[in-house]
Formats: C-alpha cells, structure tokens, sequence
C-alpha cells in the first residue's frame, strides 16, 4: 500500500451547550476529538487526523478517499483538516518506549554512585550493538555550580 505525504479531510464540527465543540471525521469511522474552543478544536482536530491516518498507514489498512460533508444543523459547521505526514511518521519513529530490564545489584549500585542515565547508557549500548554508533552522541557531563567571590560559576564534572 502506498501512502501519501499530504492529506485533506473534511471534519464536522458540533457546537455544544457549554461552548466546546466535538469534532468528528465522517470519512474515518472512530476518528473523534473535541476542544474547549475553537482554537483548541482546529488543534486538536488536526491531532486526531494525524494520528489516525498514522495508524491506518502503520497498519496497511486502506485510507479512504475524502467525501463532500455538509452540516446537518445550525450547530454543525464543516472546516477542512490538512495534514502533512512525514514529521508525524519521524515523531512515531523516535517515541521512547519503557523497558523493564534486571542488572546484577553492584552494577546498579554503580551507576548509582556516578549519577548514571540508565536509560540513556542502554540507547547507547543498543546503538553500538546495532552497528549505530556513529549516531552516539557524548552523554552530557553533570554540571556543578561553585561560588566564587559571591559569583555563581558553572562547570563541568569531569567524573
């Protein structure tokens, strides 16, 4: 299944009693958001078609095409949602996910005694591993702040 870098839906939007609106995509069945206001509304109208079409592309579900939609009531009124997709497909990639691992005692005793982002020293150990490791970035040393005639002064811990 191919999939497009640009997508423009048509999206109903409902004025409710209390001044928010629930927004709706006729075209994507379950695909529902709502906003306080307009602003938000429009935001996360645009929210919700990101990651919905995200989702069927991921999926390899047919996305289908947009209809023409018209209001049905005076509190109903129809914006068009655009979306560009390839930043959203970069964002999903990079989403951290949380892992449980198990490490011998004295080497979390370690890594605890030197400050150690457990996190961060397995993406780096993984990005090695994965032959990566050109990607590696320095993990940032630990500032220090020292005072020095009443002067507050940064440096780095050298540990």
């Amino acid at each position: 299944m191919s999939t497009k870098n640009n997508y423009l839906y048509p999206a109903l939007f409902t004025k409710e009693d209390d001044g928010g609106y629930s927004i709706e995509f006729p075209d994507l069945p379950g695909c529902f958001t709502c906003g306080d206001d307009i602003e938000e509304a429009l935001y996360m109208a645009k929210d919700a078609l990101e990651l919905h079409l995200y989702c069927l592309e991921k999926d390899g579900d047919a996305i289908p095409s947009p209809s023409e939609v018209k209001p049905s009531s005076d509190s109903e009124s129809v914006y068009m949602v655009s979306v560009f997709m390839p930043p959203v497909r970069d964002e999903m990639r990079q989403q951290k996910v949380k892992k449980t691992l198990t490490i011998p005692k004295w080497l979390n005793d370690y890594g605890n005694q030197k400050h150690l982002n457990f996190s961060q020293v397995l993406e780096n150990a993984l990005l090695i591993q994965a032959g990566a490791g050109h990607y590696v970035l320095d993990m940032p040393k630990k500032e220090k702040k020292s005072k020095i005639n009443g002067n507050t002064k940064r440096k780095l811990a050298m540990s």
